[in-house]
């Protein structure tokens, strides 16, 4: 039996059964040894004489300088007690400590290694990205800003749009691409043509088109100017332009007659407000039914305003008839007259927008149908017979839903907005009252443009009286001011006369 003072084997309530009444510790260590089932026994000297007999396996107890018991276990021979702890004993253990840190700093140290590769890797790819980047910012307040363009990067478009891959369109200005932001709004982004301002001047004109808000117009999200690139970022049209819902060759749907009058006076709005409503005159020099949007409820919306003050003034492609693609047949006579280009000229463009939204029809279109005449002339000739119904686009006629006042109205609109002379045109604010029947519409007369004007195999003969006819004005249009001289009315009159029979010659072309 191995004797250890100070000792005491744990005994539990279910082992009290096991306790001994004994008288000393002899006894004690005499009963465990002679017992067969006694591993353990302890002999308490608080002299009470108790003596615990422990029969389970393990047996666990513990050992203090306070505690007056001796206890003793059953052990093989020889009989030796535990060792004392030895100074190389602690050098082992200091040795395993050490190792326990070293593995731990490796561990930690890995970890932190994996980390910082992951991150480095992460900014690698990402950082760059506008999902991620420092320009997420700015596409948050995409939903925020109350007018203010977003600068963007070439690079951003370039990926928005794929490369510029997918083409919607293309005008007098540049062409249109469709593109996605980062925040998954779909837009559209031109890249603009014949651009050569400054910086500082781009960035003027830019928020000065971002600073025009209306219902019934197209919303500048933002631009980009870098280097030679000059992009600017539109908000994307589902329903594309107008052209396309009104010509056969190249409709995708049909438009009935209650949103074509809708589309018309929306129209008139957005180009009222240009004229009439912003802080400086704003003169489109570009309507046409490209230029009208189309939005998901087919409410209009004017595109591509004030971008004639960005054409560099040395560019004369934008002043010729050829150089306009897509514009033949809207520009007012002035152009080619070289006069001064006013709102009265976007008046013009509208006229012959608004006979072609009622007719869908180019209005230099000819056919055997009108004679061999431009559309516009032979539908003056058929108002004037009092044959109005002939001038709407046939494909409306089925459903019977044409409103004829609203039509008698848009037709007599249409040829006092294409009128020769400008002081016969109506402003914009007064075409919207017209049209909604506001204010009565006296009969126009023919426009000058067109007097005697006919197309034959042979060539065209042409009117040279348009200077000389007298001046008749709608009700409430503008007056001319009293103060021009005669000198001056006379080199006008002679100037038009001359942009007359230019620009009659040019039907020659159109055909």
């Amino acid at each position: 039996m191995l004797r250890m003072d100070n000792t005491q084997f744990l005994t539990f309530p279910s082992q009290f059964g096991n306790v001994r009444n004994s008288f000393g510790v002899d006894a004690c260590h005499q009963n465990c040894l002679t017992g067969p089932s006694c591993v353990a026994s302890t002999s308490l000297d608080d002299g009470s004489g108790f003596c615990y007999l422990k029969v389970s396996d393990p047996v666990s107890g513990y050992q203090s300088a306070a505690l007056p018991s001796t206890s003793f276990v059953k052990v093989c021979a020889p009989v030796e007690a535990n060792a004392v702890p030895s100074a190389s004993d602690g050098a082992v253990s200091d040795e395993s400590r050490l190792k326990a840190r070293v593995v731990a700093v490796v561990v930690v140290g890995t970890i932190a290694g994996l980390v910082l590769l992951e991150w480095g890797i992460w900014r690698s790819f990402c950082w760059n990205s506008p999902k991620f980047g420092p320009s997420s910012a700015q596409y948050a307040l995409l939903e925020y800003a109350s007018g203010a363009p977003v600068q963007f990067s070439y690079k951003e478009l370039h990926r928005s749009t794929k490369g510029f891959r997918e083409k919607l369109g293309a005008g007098g200005f540049g062409a249109v691409y469709r593109g996605v932001l980062a925040n998954r709004t779909v837009v559209a982004v031109k890249q603009l043509e014949g651009i050569e301002q400054g910086e500082k001047q781009f960035r003027m004109e830019v928020a000065t088109i971002s600073s025009t808000h209306h219902l019934n117009l197209v919303r500048l999200i933002g631009f980009c100017s870098e280097g030679r690139h000059r992009l600017l970022v539109y908000e994307f049209m589902k329903n594309g332009s107008l052209d396309a819902f009104l010509f056969p060759d190249e409709s995708s749907g049909r438009l009935d007659w209650t949103t074509r009058f809708r589309v018309a006076i929306g129209t008139a709005r957005g180009i009222t407000y240009l004229h009439e409503e912003c802080r400086d005159c704003i003169v489109h020099c570009d309507i046409k039914p490209e230029n009208i949007l189309l939005d998901e409820g087919y409410n209009a919306k004017v595109s591509d305003f004030g971008l004639a003050k960005l054409v560099n003034p040395k560019d004369h492609r934008h002043r010729t008839l050829t150089s306009v693609r897509g514009t033949r047949g809207y520009l007012a006579p002035e152009w080619l007259a070289n006069l001064p280009i006013t709102s009265k000229s976007d008046v013009y463009s509208y006229g012959m927008v608004l006979l072609e939204t009622l007719s869908g029809r180019r209005n230099f279109d000819v056919s055997e149908e009108t004679g061999r005449k431009k559309f516009s002339i032979w539908a003056y000739e058929e108002f004037d017979k009092g044959n109005v119904g002939s001038i709407v686009d046939k494909r409306l006629l089925p459903s019977s839903d044409v409103d004829m006042e609203q039509l008698e109205r848009a037709v007599r609109v249409s040829f006092w907005c294409i009128q020769e002379q400008p002081s016969q045109r109506p402003t914009m604010g007064k075409v919207v009252q017209m049209l909604e029947g506001i204010v009565e519409i006296e009969r126009p007369p023919a426009p000058k443009a067109t007097d005697g004007s006919t197309t034959g195999a042979s060539g065209s003969t042409f009117s040279s009286s348009a200077a000389s006819a007298p001046v008749v004005s709608p009700p409430g249009a503008f007056q001319v001011a009293s103060s021009v001289s005669s000198t001056t009315e006379i080199s006008a009159s002679k100037k038009f006369e001359k942009a007359s029979s230019s620009l009659l010659a040019s039907d020659q072309w159109y055909a």
